[in-house]
């Protein structure tokens, strides 16, 4: 078990670095570090270094089978007798299902004299997307990662990590921001002004807050679409193990349900913040970042593994969702800390997860608040 644990670690840490995934298909003659070999909208052809090529590691997966019916989400969304509530409803549960993802992200603006464009990222995963709880205001959604990959003839895996979690709710009047430098704050609104709007909160792989946001859905004919208001996030893992010259992602999130999947889009600004926690200095914003998310539903993929996970470990998230909703409740704000012995979060909840299943709830209870209680000041 321990084994087992510490393979998903190594595999945990080389995801979120962007150090496993590449598109499935892909040759090693793509992969040479020269320039011109992969070539991609906006890709700054006047960049001739070596080296500038889409960062994301070099793994493929065994190809999938696209699903090509619309799905039964998309399908329930179409009910013209839907109330306008009813419609945003099914428009976040059509989120849930099988799909394989890709992640695409990419500065097209420098805003600093002298810029030079960071390397582009792209990667690729499987992964199921379960339905955790379902009020008639408020919607959790949980992505499991469920992967395998190619080596020659041989596939390896199934290798299940979880992976992130969106909640949505209905005309929710207090928020969890982020407010820069590892700290989250909670924030009031007004009651016209979220009339009528979603929140989505999003949390990471240890169900720590990232950031949330409200926004109103809108329902067009064939696509169905929501997105925040302007957001500040934490980098990403992606980011945040190679950069160190920004703080902040500020920028808006948007959602878009399909009848084939659903793409999350991304508009970031690159935001530097001096220790007051405010923009710094007089050229704060360093780049313009875009990012494309897509899913994309496929059939006939074996996610009895993820399923498995979810089954065996689902008491104890739900344990430590709890936990961290009396933290947002308790504390007006709270800093979290980036490691403490050299651990960071998700690794004790990781490892914990894996024997999880034989402890009591009073027992789960215990130890989240030990750890919790070791992360926050």
């Amino acid at each position: 078990m321990r084994d087992r644990f510490f393979h998903l670690l190594l595999f945990l840490l080389l995801m979120l670095s962007g150090e496993v995934f590449s598109y499935e298909g892909d040759s090693a003659d793509a992969k040479r570090d020269c320039p011109g070999e992969r070539f991609y909208t906006f890709s700054w052809p006047t960049v001739k270094d070596c080296g500038f090529v889409p960062r994301g590691g070099t793994s493929t997966g065994p190809a999938v089978v696209l699903d090509p019916q619309p799905h039964p989400g998309w399908l329930a969304l179409q009910n013209p007798k839907l109330s306008d509530f009813e419609r945003d409803r099914q428009a976040i549960l059509a989120m849930a299902g099988p799909y394989r993802t890709t992640f695409d992200f990419l500065e097209t603006v420098g805003y600093v004299p002298g810029f030079k464009p960071d390397k582009p990222y792209q990667s690729w995963g499987t992964e199921y997307v379960y339905i955790v709880e379902e009020r008639k205001d408020f919607i959790s959604l949980q992505h499991i990662m469920v992967m395998f990959f190619q080596q020659g003839d041989t596939v390896h895996g199934p290798m299940v990590m979880k992976h992130w979690r969106q909640d949505w709710q209905y005309e929710k009047r207090d928020l969890l921001v982020y407010a820069g430098h590892n700290r989250w704050q909670r924030e009031a609104l007004l009651r016209n002004a979220v009339k009528g709007t979603w929140a989505q909160a999003v949390y990471q792989v240890d169900d720590s807050p990232r950031y949330e946001s409200y926004g109103r859905w809108e329902h067009k004919a064939n696509f169905s679409t929501w997105q925040s208001q302007l957001t500040w996030r934490p980098l990403p893992r992606r980011e945040h193990t190679v950069r160190s010259d920004y703080h902040v992602l500020e920028g808006f999130n948007r959602h878009t349900i399909l009848p084939d999947g659903w793409v999350q889009e991304e508009e970031n600004y690159k935001l530097a913040l001096n220790d007051q926690h405010k923009p710094a200095g007089a050229t704060p914003y360093l780049a313009k970042e875009l990012g494309v998310n897509r899913y994309q539903r496929i059939k006939d993929f074996d996610f009895s593994a993820g399923d498995a996970y979810w089954q065996k470990t689902a008491e104890f998230w739900r344990v430590v969702r709890e936990e961290w909703q009396a933290v947002a409740r308790q504390k007006k704000s709270f800093y979290l800390r980036d490691k403490v012995d050299e651990q960071e979060l998700f690794m004790p909840f990781f490892e914990y997860a894996e024997t999880a299943e034989n402890k009591t709830p009073a027992e789960m209870r215990a130890f989240v608040r030990e750890v919790l209680a070791r992360f926050l000041y």
